[in-house]
């Protein structure tokens, strides 16, 4: 099962892809769609729309698992990130991909093994899984961030029980 990890945002969105089997699961590719910072809000949207839809054709997932918003003190950001957010899903619904929607505590619960790991805890699976140590840190994070999201929907599908 081919699954499209997406961390969300304006800015800079995260992806990863993984082939999910029961033996385990195989990072296909990775990185960032970007957006400049100059442009209106309403042309990043769009931006954001189009490398979606064309990043789905590419992929063809056939589940996509994408991050929940959390943010504590910039409330403007993260309007504009739920945006962001807002269009990716658009994008996946049109496109008929199956949206699975995860907290980064869930996240962290099935990468890490616990729901309040820290981001070097989670990092240091991750590297463990994927053989990323050498990966250059700002890199690291982005690559993981959604490779986390679909492992997390490969071990969530794993469970018995009603899905997410």
């Amino acid at each position: 099962m081919r699954i499209l990890g997406i961390d969300p945002g304006v800015a800079t969105i995260g992806f990863g892809a993984i082939d999910a089997q029961r033996q385990g699961s195989t990072l296909l590719r990775y990185g960032v769609i970007t957006t400049p910072a100059g442009l209106p809000l309403s042309k990043r949207l769009t931006l954001i729309y189009a490398d979606m839809v064309e990043l789905i054709h590419t992929l063809q997932p056939e589940e996509m698992a994408v991050e929940e918003l959390f943010f504590n003190t910039n409330l403007t950001t993260g309007i504009a990130v739920a945006h962001g957010r807002g269009v990716i899903l658009l994008a996946a619904e049109q496109l008929g991909v199956p949206i699975y929607e995860y907290t980064p505590m869930q996240v962290k619960q099935a990468v890490a093994g616990y729901g309040k790991a820290d981001k070097k805890q989670v990092m240091l699976m991750t590297a463990a899984a994927e053989d990323g140590a050498h990966s250059p840190p700002g890199r690291r994070r982005r690559r993981t961030g959604p490779g986390h999201l679909s492992r997390t929907l490969r071990h969530q599908s794993a469970q018995p029980g009603p899905g997410v």
